[in-house]
């Protein structure tokens, strides 16, 4: 992997912590610097389905509200209603054709749901909000 070369300025309590730290893990402080970085940064849409890829870039630019809409986004009471009859009639092996079609589709837009939620959240968390616990989050739900 070729490198390029970044010069940024550290308040000083910063780099004594980085410096701390790359000497108690026995690294530099560029590599400690440069994996802060990595792991701080949303993570990248590539391995989302391709029409979502766009919808997904264009979140950091999203306000804190519109973030927090679409991180706690839920599955219509319907939809999520007919998904579990779905797969419980998809248990005795019973679905139609057309059924079995119906449940791929649902199955498709929670997966594409989750995926918008977790992609807000990590935007969220790379904005400095501070993201909730899974018990805060069962309370807000």
């Amino acid at each position: 992997m070729t490198t390029q070369r970044v010069m940024i300025e550290l308040p000083e309590p910063v780099f004594r912590q980085l410096a701390r730290i790359a000497e108690a893990t026995q690294q530099s402080v560029e590599v400690l610097a440069a994996q802060s970085v990595v792991s701080n940064l949303p993570p990248t849409p590539e391995n989302a389905p391709q029409d979502m890829q766009s919808e997904l870039l264009l979140m950091p630019t999203l306000s804190i509200q519109e973030l927090l809409i679409l991180a706690h986004a839920k599955v219509e009471s319907t939809q999520h209603n007919r998904h579990v009859e779905l797969l419980e009639k998809n248990k005795e092996d019973s679905l139609t054709p057309q059924e079995r079609q119906e449940l791929t589709d649902l199955r498709l837009a929670a997966d594409r749901l989750m995926l918008r939620k977790a992609y807000a959240w990590s935007v969220l968390r790379w904005l400095g909000h501070r993201i909730p616990s899974l018990k805060e989050l069962d309370v807000l739900l």
